[in-house]
């Protein structure tokens, strides 16, 4: 697999697929990258499992932390990695030995092991490097889009829903090239129109 450039099916595929997430390296300290995407993916209706041993017993936004992946009671369907890359093999050899398998190994921004990846992959789990879960799905769902991108700000803070309602945001669709989706099709009818 390249793992330089993912398709965005195979990334929907696999965040349309996992329910339970163990997040290994999570911080509890809100103002910590892991603790915001642990965040938002548990209020996406992810499980999400928190995984740091200085933490373990505690919780963490009302989910318990586990010292390590084989502490977990039940089936997880992807390890989200939050640690340097040096120390992603251990992690990959201690996900592997879980029966059943986690169906995937997904490691944060910065973070890249090739060796691991390997060996999950051979394994037959599928492996994603270098990207943010968070960031993936906000961009599949085009909730990013619609609450920055396009402005080119980008910002942890959640914007304000302009209008009035509330947009419903979907996996289940085709990304369209430049962004576009069904939306902003309609609102640009809308405005040639005068309505």
């Amino acid at each position: 697999m390249n793992h330089d450039a993912y398709t965005d099916t195979y990334i929907r595929g696999i965040l349309n697929t996992v329910k339970t997430i163990a997040m290994v390296g999570i911080s509890p300290q809100a103002n910590r990258p892991s603790y915001f995407a642990f965040k938002y993916l548990l209020e996406h209706g992810y499980r999400m499992v928190p995984v740091n041993p200085g933490q373990a017993g505690k919780e963490i936004l009302g989910q318990k932390v586990y010292a390590k992946l084989s502490d977990i009671p039940y089936p997880i369907d992807m390890v989200d990695i939050f640690r340097a890359s040096q120390h992603v093999m251990p992690i990959v050899e201690e996900a592997l030995a879980l029966k059943p398998k986690p169906q995937v190994i997904w490691m944060q921004l910065g973070i890249r092991n090739d060796q691991a990846a390997a060996k999950a992959e051979a394994a037959g789990v599928k492996v994603v490097m270098n990207r943010c879960p968070k960031i993936e799905y906000g961009r599949l769902s085009s909730e990013i889009s619609w609450m920055g991108v396009n402005s080119r700000t980008l910002s942890s803070k959640r914007a304000p829903l302009p209008g009035k309602g509330v947009q419903r945001m979907s996996l289940n669709r085709q990304t369209m090239s430049g962004g576009a989706t069904q939306a902003t099709d309609r609102a640009e009818r809308d405005k040639d129109s005068g309505g």
